[in-house]
Formats: structure tokens, sequence, C-alpha cells
């Protein structure tokens, strides 16, 4: 099988793993010749692209692709590949999958209650309003060129090197307290993992909540990685007392847990990391 990424980004390298254990050929994009550089010593063939001109390279590479997957950030106009690739993603002969990875962000605050795919999208800023626009695009790309098209939203990424227990060694772990506020999470592998398991059985315009089995207070995973490490956890703060950025405030005005029954249902995926603890504890084993 031949992959192309758009968007070599940090959960998506792990996809690109993935892929390549199982003796598939990947291409991804990245924006700099030095990440190209990293990658390309992994096996996983690179091309630079900003998101305006289309080479004739990238072109061919979407031409070859039997699957696409876009990690992609947006831009402030929108998705930055989907309209430069849109008419060779149509004329693309080879193409059975595209997968578009999205933010469970667009359900937007929903009071802490249980909810799943059939919830409607109720996003409460402009970043998100903006991300259910870019999944609608790429749906109609299915609806109009009959390739299935799959939105992956994702909860709160974590994996090796980006984790509790890294923020708690680097100082730059923090326990707000916000009393009814709960969030899920995926590990990067369980990321892959989906993805993987979606490959083998497309189903045009799916949407998948991408997600752990337990939603829960975010300073509870800072304690739990304390605990961990013997390292020393950071005070307690009132949600209230917290000086936040605009981007972290918004991120704490949202509590809602989100259900993967549907991802176990139609794929029968079993989750290597149903909740942060068995991940912890196995980047400890790690040295980590």
């Amino acid at each position: 099988m031949n992959i192309l990424i758009l968007g070599l980004g940090y959960s998506a390298g792990f996809f690109a793993r993935a892929a390549l254990a199982q003796g598939w050929e990947v291409t991804g994009t990245v924006r700099s010749t030095e990440k190209a550089a990293e990658l390309s010593s992994e096996g996983i063939r690179t091309l630079v692209f900003g998101g305006f001109a289309v080479s004739s390279t990238l072109a061919k590479a979407v031409s070859e692709a039997d699957a696409v997957l876009v990690s992609v950030q947006p831009a402030e106009d929108g998705d930055p590949a989907l309209g430069p690739l849109r008419a060779a993603l149509m004329m693309a002969p080879n193409l059975r999958w595209i997968g578009y990875l999205s933010t469970i962000g667009v359900y937007g605050d929903q009071g802490g209650v249980w909810i799943d795919e059939a919830t409607p999208p109720a996003p409460t800023n402009a970043r998100t309003r903006q991300r259910v626009e870019i999944e609608e695009a790429w749906l109609q790309l299915g609806r109009d060129s009959g390739k299935p098209v799959q939105i992956f939203r994702l909860s709160g990424i974590y994996g090796p090197g980006r984790n509790a227990i890294t923020k708690l060694r680097a100082g730059t772990a923090n326990r707000l307290v916000k009393p009814g506020q709960v969030f899920n999470r995926i590990h990067v592998d369980d990321i892959a993992g989906v993805l993987m398991a979606s490959l083998a059985q497309p189903r045009q315009g799916a949407v998948y909540n991408v997600t752990d089995d337990e939603p829960g207070p975010p300073q509870d995973v800072i304690t739990f990685a304390a605990e961990l490490t013997g390292l020393e956890p950071p005070p307690e703060i009132p949600f209230e007392q917290a000086r936040l950025s605009p981007m972290a405030a918004s991120f704490y005005g949202e509590s809602k847990r989100v259900s993967n029954a549907l991802v176990k249902r139609e794929f029968g995926y079993a989750f290597r990391y149903p909740t942060y603890r068995e991940a912890l504890r196995t980047l400890v084993e790690a040295g980590e």
C-alpha cells in the first residue's frame, strides 16, 4: 500500500511508523528541509510543502497514493492542503481512503455529560468553528469524488516525549482545579491503531471519536504521574486564580465525556492504553 501523509507531525509520525512496520510505502509532507532529513533517516520519503504551490513531485505522490492522511493545521483561510490538492485528489486513480484528523473541540462545552458521534458539533470559538467547516469541506470532497473520506476527532494527545511526566520533569506541569471540569485523552499509539483499523474497512462519510475510556479532571493525571515518579507535584491552584492564555482559558471553559464506543463496535478495536494510568506506567518503565 502507498500512503501519503499531508502534515507529518507528532501524531502522524506514529501512524507512519506503524505503516512502515507493515511494509507499506510512506511519503509525508513537512515544512522544512531539516525535518525532511530527520524523517528520511527512518525510511519515510519526505516532501517539503508549504501549502501554496503544488510541486510536480507532490502531485505525482497524490496520483500514486492508495490512502491519504490529512494532519495539517488549519490556516487563517481554511485547510492549506485541500484547495491546492483538491483536483489531484479527485482524479487519483488508486485512492480508496482519505482520513482527516480533527478534534473533539468541535463539540464545544457539553456540561460534563457523555456524548458520541451523534452529538451535533457546537463550537464555541473561531478556531473550532473553522474545524467544523474544514471537516465538511473534506466530506464534500468525498461526496463529489466517490472516494471514502473519514473524520477522526481526537481528544487530548499525549505519548513519548509529550506527557504529564515530561511536564513534571521540565517544571511546566500545573494542577488547576475547576470543579466539574473533565476531558478525555488519547495516546498516539492508539491514534495509529484506529487509523490502521479504518484503512482495513473504509466507510464514506464516517466520523469517529478517537479517545480513551476515562474522562477525568486534568489535575488527576499530574498527581498520578507524580506518584509514579516520586516527583513533587505542583500545588493545586483554584481555576479562578489562574492566569491563562486565551487558548488555555477556552480549553478549561469546556467539559465533556466523549464515548469511543463506535470505534470499538465498528472496528473491534481494543485500546492499548484505555486510560492514562496504563500509558504513564509504560512510559516510566521505558525510562521516561
